[in-house]
Order: C-alpha cells, then structure tokens, then sequence
C-alpha cells in the first residue's frame, strides 16, 4: 500500500510517517518499480505500536527503545518495565509542574480585583514585576528607504 494509504490505516499522518523514517524511528519501506513507497502488515503494526506510544507521552528516544525490544524475542520485561518506569516518572514530574502553574495562576486570579481598574498582578508578574509593557518603536510601513 502507498503512504496515504499506510497513514489510514495507521492513523499516522503520512507527513509524521515520513519523519518517523527520517529519524530512523522506522525504516525504510520497499519501493515500488513507479518509486513510490510501499507498505506491508509489519509497517502498519509498527506505525500503530508508534502511534500508541505517542499517545501515551513516550518521547522519541523512549519508542525507539521500546521498539527495538519489542522486536527482540529474547528480551527481558524487566527492561520494558523499566522503560514505562522511567517514563511514568516523567509524566509524575510533568504533573507537579503544571499543578503548581495553575496554583500560582489561582493564586493571581485571587488577587485580581473585581472592576475595570489598570492594576492587574496577573500582568505584573508577567511582566517580571513591571505593569507596563516597555515602549516599542513604530515602524513606518508606507515610508520606502
């Protein structure tokens, strides 16, 4: 099948199969004798495996590794576990940040008075403690140089 047709029934875009290859994350498919790539049952299960672990957050480096045990029949699941291990540990990171951005985001909306005055800490932190944004240069669009 040609790479449309692959990214169907993948349900990657042939835009990302096209990268994934590039990286090496998968490889080169046959061509045809018209030059045009052609993909087979083995392709498609690898997109799919690709697509999920996208889903799931795994960064590139990760699949790329989950990947190569998966296609090594004498692997351990302890290294798959570790894998998945590291990556919840990221994801746990990950969440802890953004709790704490929005709990500083609360934070400044609490102090935000009701009513239509200037004085907004939202834009005061922002702005790294200034509350209003430095003057920029005009530019003359319709003078010619």
């Amino acid at each position: 099948m040609n790479i449309g047709e692959a990214a169907k029934a993948s349900g990657v875009s042939a835009k990302m199969i096209r990268y994934y290859e590039s990286i090496d994350l998968l490889p080169l498919p046959e061509r045809r004798d018209s030059g045009y790539r052609d993909y087979g049952e083995n392709d498609l299960h690898r997109l799919r495996f690709v697509r999920r672990a996208r889903d799931l957050g795994f960064s590139m480096a990760s699949i790329k590794e989950l990947l190569a045990l998966w296609g090594d029949s004498d692997r351990s699941t302890a290294d798959v576990r570790a894998v998945a291990r590291r990556h919840i540990a990221e994801l746990e990171r990950q969440a802890l940040k953004i709790q704490e951005m929005a709990r500083t985001l609360r934070d400044l909306v609490g102090q935000c008075e009701k009513g239509d005055r200037p004085h907004c800490p939202i834009i005061v932190e922002l702005g790294g403690g200034v509350e209003t944004a430095p003057a920029v240069p005009k530019i003359n669009r319709n003078s010619r140089h």
